[in-house]
C-alpha cells in the first residue's frame, strides 16, 4: 500500500519535480551549492546587462529576468544543474524580432521584449503539456553548432561599433562590415573608448587564460564602474549605460498593441525554438555526466515557466545556459539549490546596487558580451563534422550562412527545413540486399555482396530491406524487390526480411499488397520474416495478412527458407555451390496441411511460444545479423 501511495504521489507531482527532490536534499550538498550559486550570480549579472543591450532593450530588462527565471526553473525543471537565464542566442534573436515591430521608445522596447518572453513561455508550456518534446530532435548538433556560429558572428559584429566608439551601421552583414572598415580607415574611432575596450578584453580573455575559474566578468564590472566614476569617462566622450532603476518591478502583462499580438506569439514560438535548442543540449550533456535523466517534455514546461515569469516581471527571454551550467558543475553544485542561491544574490543586486550601474561604460558591456560568446564558436566541432559525415558539415554551414544572410529566425528555419529535406531524402534511398547463408554457422544469413562464399538456394530468393518501409520508401522498395526477382529467373519463392520496419502505414501496407499481386503474376510465393508485432497488426488490419496467410510469416530467415523449400518441393536441391541446406530443427507446431504434404516435424509458425516476448516475437539471435 505504501508503494502504491508513493507512486500516486509521484505521478501527481510529476509536473512539479521540486516537490520530489527537495525533501531528499542532503545537507552535505549545501556547501557546493552555495559556492556554485555565488559563481552563477557573478557570471549572470554582468552578462544579463550585456544580453539586454544585445536585445535592444534597457539593461534592467536583463537583470529582471535573472532571479525569476532561476526560481521558476528550480521549481519545474527536471535537470539538477541546468542554469536558466538570459543567453546570447535568445538575446540576439529577440533583438532581431524586436526590430520588426518598429518600436519608437525605450519603454516600448522593454514592453515588447517582455512580451516576446511571455509569448515564448506560453508556446513552450503548451508544447510541454502536448508532449511534443520529440520535435526538438530536428535541431541536430550540426545545425545548432552552425546556428550558434552565425549568431556569434552577428553578436560580435553588433558590438564592434561600441568597442570602437563609432556609430552602428545599418543594412546587410556585408554592408555593415564595409561601413565599419570605412570608419576605421577614416580615423573615426574614439581613442578613449578603444582604450577602455582593450583593457576590458585583455582582463577578460587574459584572466580566463590564467585562472579559468575566477569570475573575471564581475571583477571587470566592478573595476570599470570605479574607473568610470573616478575618471568621469562619460565627460571624455565614452558612452555609458545610463539610468538603471532600483527595485523589482511589479508583475503585469506587457503593454503592447492589440494588432501585434498574433505576430508576437509567432515570434515567441521562434524564440522558444532557439532557446530550446541550447537549453536541451546543455541539460542532456550534464545529465549524462551526472548519471541521471531528464524529461524533454518537462523541460519544455520548465523553460516555458521561466519565460512566462520573466515576461510578467518585465524581463528578457531566457533559456538554459551551457556556460553557466558548466560553472555550476565545476563548482560542484549538486542541485537547483545553487540556482535559488544565485536568484537571491541577483535580487540583492537589483534592489540595492542597480543605480550604481548607470556609469558603466557601454564598451565594457560589449567586451563582456564578446567574451561570453567567443567560446561558442566551436571550430573543432566543425572539423569533426567534416571528418565524420559530409552532410553534417553542410548542415552546419547552411545554418551559419543562413543566419548571416537572412537573420537568426529565417536562418534557423532554413537549416531546419534543410535537415528535414535531408532526412526525407536519405529515407527514400532504399537498400535491398540479396542474402545468402553464412558457411559454418547454423542460422546466420548475410548479404552476398562482397561475400561469394555465402550460399543461395535454387528457387528461393532471400532479400533484406535495410530501411524502414513507410510512405516515402514504399514505392522504391516495391520497385527494387521486383527488379531483383526479375533478375533471378527460376525464383519460386521470395523470403523478404522486414526487420528494419517497426511501424507500418496504409501506404506501405498497400505497397506490400501490390508486391504480393505482382509476385503472384510471376508465379512467385511471398514469405515475410522477422516481422515486428506492430507491423503484423497493421498487416492484419489492412487485410493483407488474411490474403498472404499466417503460414507465410516466420521468426527467422532460416525457418522461412525451410518453409518455402518444403512448400515448393525444393528440399532436396543443394545450394548453387553444391552445399546441402542445413539448419536448426523445425519446432513442432500444428500445421496439419504442411504435415500432410511433407511427413515429419511440422514447421514452427510465427506466434507465441515459451521463449518469445509478450508480443509473440522470438528475439532475433545475434548470429542471424550480418554486416
Amino acid at each position: 500500500m505504501r508503494d502504491s501511495t508513493g507512486a500516486v504521489t509521484t505521478q501527481r507531482w510529476r509536473r512539479i519535480p521540486m516537490v520530489t527532490w527537495l525533501p531528499r536534499y542532503q545537507v552535505t550538498w549545501l556547501r557546493g551549492d552555495l559556492v556554485a550559486g555565488a559563481v552563477v550570480a557573478a557570471l549572470a549579472v554582468p552578462q544579463a546587462l550585456g544580453y539586454a543591450s544585445i536585445a535592444g532593450a534597457p539593461v534592467q530588462v536583463g537583470l529582471y529576468a535573472v532571479p525569476v527565471a532561476l526560481v521558476a526553473y528550480a521549481v519545474f525543471g527536471s535537470s539538477r544543474q541546468l542554469v536558466v537565464g538570459p543567453v546570447s542566442t535568445v538575446s540576439v534573436l529577440s533583438g532581431s524580432l524586436l526590430a520588426t515591430f518598429g518600436v519608437a521608445s525605450t519603454a516600448q522596447a522593454a514592453s515588447y521584449t517582455a512580451a516576446l518572453a511571455l509569448g515564448s513561455g506560453l508556446v513552450l508550456v503548451a508544447a510541454g503539456f502536448a508532449r511534443v518534446g520529440w520535435m526538438a530532435e530536428f535541431l541536430s548538433k550540426p545545425i545548432v553548432t552552425g546556428f550558434v556560429l552565425g549568431l556569434t558572428i552577428l553578436v560580435i559584429l553588433n558590438e564592434l561599433p561600441h568597442l570602437l566608439g563609432v556609430p552602428s551601421p545599418e543594412g546587410l552583414v556585408v554592408e555593415r562590415v564595409g561601413a565599419l572598415g570605412s570608419s576605421l580607415t577614416q580615423g573615426e574611432a574614439d581613442l578613449v573608448t578603444v582604450a577602455v575596450s582593450a583593457a576590458a578584453l585583455v582582463a577578460l580573455f587574459g584572466g580566463a587564460w590564467l585562472v579559468a575559474a575566477f569570475p573575471w566578468g564581475l571583477l571587470v564590472l566592478i573595476g570599470s564602474l570605479a574607473s568610470s566614476a573616478a575618471l568621469d569617462l562619460q565627460a571624455r566622450g565614452v558612452e555609458v549605460v545610463g539610468d538603471v532603476p532600483r527595485g523589482v518591478p511589479t508583475p503585469g502583462i506587457p503593454a503592447v498593441a492589440t494588432g501585434d499580438l498574433v505576430q508576437l506569439l509567432t515570434a515567441g514560438a521562434a524564440l522558444a525554438l532557439v532557446g530550446l535548442a541550447e537549453g536541451l543540449s546543455a541539460a542532456r550533456l550534464f545529465a549524462g555526466r551526472g548519471d541521471y535523466r531528464i524529461d524533454a517534455d518537462q523541460e519544455l514546461v520548465a523553460s516555458g515557466a521561466a519565460n512566462v515569469a520573466s515576461g510578467l516581471f518585465g524581463g528578457l527571454g531566457v533559456a538554459g545556459s551551457l556556460s553557466k551550467t558548466a560553472a555550476v558543475s565545476d563548482a560542484r553544485g549538486r542541485s537547483q539549490v545553487a540556482g535559488l542561491v544565485a536568484a537571491v544574490l541577483a535580487l540583492v543586486v537589483i534592489v540595492a546596487i542597480a543605480p550604481a550601474l548607470s556609469v558603466l561604460p557601454r564598451a565594457v558591456l560589449s567586451a563582456i558580451v564578446v567574451n561570453a560568446v567567443w567560446k561558442l564558436m566551436d571550430f573543432p566541432a566543425l572539423r569533426r563534422y567534416a571528418l565524420v559525415r559530409r552532410n553534417d558539415i553542410v548542415a552546419a554551414v547552411v545554418a551559419a550562412a543562413g543566419v548571416l544572410a537572412l537573420g537568426p529566425l529565417y536562418g534557423l528555419l532554413l537549416a531546419v527545413a534543410g535537415s528535414v529535406l535531408g532526412l526525407v531524402f536519405r529515407s527514400s534511398r532504399v537498400e535491398v540486399e540479396v542474402m545468402g547463408k553464412v558457411p559454418h554457422e547454423k542460422a546466420a544469413w548475410g548479404s552476398i555482396r562482397n561475400h561469394e562464399e555465402r550460399s543461395t538456394y535454387p528457387g528461393v530468393l532471400v532479400l533484406r530491406v535495410d530501411v524502414p518501409i513507410f510512405w516515402v520508401t514504399a514505392a522504391p522498395v516495391l520497385d527494387s524487390v521486383l527488379a531483383l526477382v526479375d533478375a533471378a529467373p527460376g525464383t519460386r519463392a521470395l523470403v523478404l526480411d522486414v526487420e528494419a520496419t517497426n511501424q507500418m502505414d496504409t501506404t506501405s501496407a498497400d505497397a506490400l499488397a501490390d508486391m504480393l499481386t505482382a509476385l503472384r503474376h510471376r508465379d512467385v510465393d511471398l514469405y515475410l520474416v522477422r516481422v515486428m508485432w506492430p507491423v503484423r497488426g497493421a498487416l492484419r488490419r489492412s487485410g493483407l495478412l488474411a490474403d498472404l496467410g499466417e503460414d507465410h510469416l516466420w521468426h527467422s530467415i532460416s525457418q522461412g527458407v525451410r518453409q518455402a523449400r518444403r512448400m515448393h518441393d525444393l528440399v532436396d536441391l543443394p545450394a548453387h555451390d553444391g552445399t546441402p541446406f542445413q539448419d536448426e530443427p523445425l519446432e513442432p507446431d500444428h500445421e496439419e496441411h504442411i504435415a500432410a504434404r511433407h511427413p515429419g516435424p511440422a514447421p514452427h509458425k510465427l506466434g507465441p511460444n515459451p521463449n518469445s516476448n509478450q508480443d509473440g516475437d522470438t528475439p532475433i539471435a545475434p548470429d542471424e545479423r550480418s554486416p
